[in-house]
């Protein structure tokens, strides 16, 4: 599909994720700065569970409610309540760092409990018999602004000026910038509110379809929730004695084949879409097996991209299956229900994902092994079935 076949909204939308995607480094940054200023892998984790707890409830509360509202004005809250958050984290210094700190933390934590709004909102926007195709353009931009940005950001403050001060203004800067993002959302994506979300005659709400979307969730979130991005940090930068400039290079090498990714899955005949997922599992689970084994930088770099292609592969069949199992005038109750059982899932895993590092450093990565291998297993019994299962691509 070519970018000049995309809808405007669709398009709008795209260029939106793209324009927010260089700030995804202050997920980087704010564990390492956590590590930096004196805290354990293992107290990073239990300050991650702490706020997780927090988010449960509400998650479905605000998704129950979008249902009636304008989702626009969630993507808009969202990026305030980031923007606050990063403040914040900027303005932590002396006696109050702590308590700043969980401040913050709380606020981007409220802040994903709006998360499920960008797929609901997709759902919407995209159109149904192209979700495959826009997908792939909705992976392929936003990893390119990546690939752009981390790189210079990284060796700037890596190398130029490293160190906490320099993250705490770049946290100040990043957290200031969601005035434009807020602006740009207000100014060119169009509202959603009640009247735009029809679900199209014939659907049918298939039950034990759904269940098998949950089970994949629940095999993908605690392979994800069990090696987090702290546990690279803390096996780049304290084990191997990198920078965060390393750091942003995994992340480099990972968008590059996150790019790739995206043009091998519009290469995936139709009705292949479990196949394709089967085969991403796959190649993630020979990552972790991979990084396991505590690998020097070269390869760290190499197996972060190998997985990354794995997941792009796959996501476009994944999140296509997915809207079209949800009806669309639920579609922000859904997708707020699901975030709020992965969050269920992933309440401990930052504790056990920490306690698992402070033993070995990449013990993580086996952990998220097992259940790599069982969706990709999922997967390639699914594929065997598709006589029983609509296939994650379109009719």
């Amino acid at each position: 599909m070519r970018w000049s076949e995309i809808p405007g909204d669709a398009k709008a939308y795209i260029l939106y994720h793209t324009l927010i995607s260089p700030g995804l480094i202050v997920w980087i940054l704010f564990p390492l700065y956590l590590l930096e200023t004196g805290y354990s892998v293992l107290e990073v984790g239990a300050f991650f569970t702490a706020v997780n707890i927090l988010a449960i409830p509400l998650t479905y509360l605000f998704g129950r409610l979008f249902n009636r509202w304008d989702i626009k004005k969630g993507l808009i809250a969202i990026d305030v309540l980031d923007g606050v958050a990063y403040v914040l984290y900027g303005l932590a210094k002396g006696a109050i760092a702590p308590l700043m700190l969980f401040a913050g933390r709380t606020i981007e934590k409220l802040s994903t409990m709006l998360y499920p709004l960008y797929r609901a909102y997709e759902q919407i926007i995209y159109p149904e018999e192209r979700y495959e195709e826009i997908f792939a353009w909705h992976l392929r931009l936003p990893e390119i602004s990546r690939l752009l940005t981390f790189p210079v950001m990284g060796y700037v403050l890596g190398y130029v000026y490293p160190g906490p001060e320099s993250y705490r203004w770049a946290f100040i800067l990043f957290g200031l910038f969601s005035a434009v993002t807020v602006t740009y959302i207000w100014r060119f994506l169009p509202s959603v509110g009640k009247e735009e979300r029809i679900t199209p005659e014939g659907f049918t709400f298939k039950v034990g379809e759904f269940r098998l979307l949950i089970v994949f969730e629940t095999f993908i979130t605690l392979a994800w929730a069990l090696a987090p991005e702290m546990v690279l940090i803390n096996y780049v930068v304290f084990v191997l004695h990198k920078t965060v400039f390393e750091v942003t290079l995994v992340a480099v090498a990972s968008g590059l084949a996150s790019i790739l990714g995206t043009y091998a899955s519009e290469r995936v005949p139709k009705g292949k879409g479990f196949q394709a997922l089967g085969v991403g599992m796959g190649i993630n689970a020979l990552y972790t097996l991979v990084m396991a084994l505590s690998p020097p930088l070269c390869i760290v770099l190499l197996v972060y991209a190998l997985g990354d292609f794995g997941s792009s592969l796959g996501f476009p069949f994944y999140r296509s299956w997915m809207f079209r199992l949800i009806p669309k005038e639920k579609a922000s109750e859904f997708h707020a229900a699901i975030s709020s059982y992965r969050k269920v899932l992933g309440m401990f895993t930052p504790l056990v994902a920490g306690g698992l590092a402070g033993v070995r450093a990449t013990l993580p990565y086996a952990a998220s092994l097992a259940f790599f291998v069982l969706a990709g297993m999922m997967f390639a019994v699914l594929s065997r079935k598709e006589r029983n299962f609509r296939s994650p691509a379109p009719p």
